[in-house]
């Protein structure tokens, strides 16, 4: 059935009012470049904030969306319940969600912003994000998902409000890095100290954010972040380990090819095997000094090889926790676990997860 966007509906479906302080947006990371035509802007960076009027956290939180998605994933269920951010601001945090660039709101044009990959089809966001159940041979986890609200499959309302917010990822992964860095960076110096929030393909950024702007990070949760260590994905490969744009290592690493890697054996039936440092290891200063945590969901495809991104952190000097979601009593979600029907108690723990850090 499809669902009425009418206001007195709409309205009548709220449980308690949203109280706000404020809310607007702005930009960051625009850059100029030079056209034919004159002077264009390329790397913007869409930001929008919701201040609640019962501000309790002094921390805000900064959501940083995934792959070829957008901010929306943070703005509600794809059934249509309230989101992360209406979750996170019910209890007093600010929170501001952005549009990484060449994503979303954020304008694309690749005379600017560089050519895009091809677009997503039904098929594969079935098999990674609403339905892998169907594909239980694809990973050894994938029949345990069952959170996905409805089908899963094109033409119910839930698959079809996520498909039509997908899009391309950028085609050359370490410029949509650096791009995302820079408008990161120019962010944190425009609000302060912050938590950051990433997803899938979002968590580059987070690292990136912090290794330019160590002292206004302090935590991240990053939620089934890119990886494992050194992949190749869509658009490029994981040349620093975790990203592929260059991070700060100690000792420096000049080049990709001065990182020495070697693989760590599966931990557990059904993972994967990882690439990690190999003597001697570099470590990360910019990520240490303030708690991570990777949090993985039961029936994803990243529940065997997030091991990989946690031992790579731990390696590099991090405080880093892995959060997986079946040994908190969590079960049955998939990839995009903001979108499911159980997203709020998924928020609880990362909310509790603050709390036992003092990041609160």
């Amino acid at each position: 059935m499809t669902r009425s966007f009418r206001p007195a509906e709409l309205h009548a479906r709220s449980t308690e009012d949203l109280q706000l302080a404020a809310h607007g947006f702005f930009w960051t990371g625009a850059q100029t470049v030079d056209l034919p035509a004159g002077k264009a802007l390329r790397g913007q960076m869409y930001v929008e904030y919701w201040i609640p009027a019962d501000l309790r956290h002094p921390l805000p939180l900064v959501m940083i969306h995934g792959g070829g998605g957008q901010g929306t994933d943070f703005l509600g269920t794809a059934d249509g319940s309230e989101g992360w951010m209406h979750w996170f601001v019910r209890r007093g945090y600010a929170v501001y969600v952005v549009d990484r660039p060449g994503h979303g709101r954020s304008p694309h044009h690749p005379a600017v912003q560089g050519e895009m990959g091809p677009p997503p089809v039904a098929g594969m966001i079935e098999k990674l994000f609403t339905r892998p159940e169907a594909y239980p041979d694809q990973y050894a986890t994938a029949a345990l998902h069952d959170k996905w609200p409805g089908s899963g499959q094109l033409g119910d309302p839930a698959f079809d409000v996520f498909f039509a917010g997908a899009g391309p990822m950028a085609a050359d992964m370490e410029q949509s890095h650096r791009d995302c860095q820079a408008a990161g960076a120019e962010l944190l110096d425009l609000i302060g100290p912050a938590i950051l929030l990433t997803h899938s393909a979002g968590g580059p950024t987070g690292w990136l954010m912090a290794d330019a702007r160590p002292d206004l990070v302090a935590g991240i949760v990053a939620v089934e972040p890119l990886g494992p260590p050194f992949a190749e994905r869509g658009g490029g490969r994981l040349s620093w380990g975790i990203t592929a744009a260059p991070m700060t290592f100690d000792p420096p690493a000049a080049r990709p090819e001065d990182i020495a890697t070697e693989v760590r054996s599966a931990p557990f039936e059904g993972a994967v095997p990882c690439h990690l440092q190999a003597e001697p290891i570099r470590r990360l200063p910019n990520l240490c000094g303030f708690p991570i945590v990777v949090v993985t969901a039961e029936a994803s495809w990243m529940s065997m090889d997030n091991h990989g991104m946690v031992d790579f952190l731990a390696q590099a000097g991090a405080d880093v926790a892995h959060m997986r979601l079946e040994q908190h009593r969590v079960h049955g979600n998939g990839h995009a676990m903001m979108l499911e029907r159980n997203s709020s108690e998924i928020a609880a723990l990362i909310a509790g997860w603050l709390t036992d850090n003092g990041i609160s």
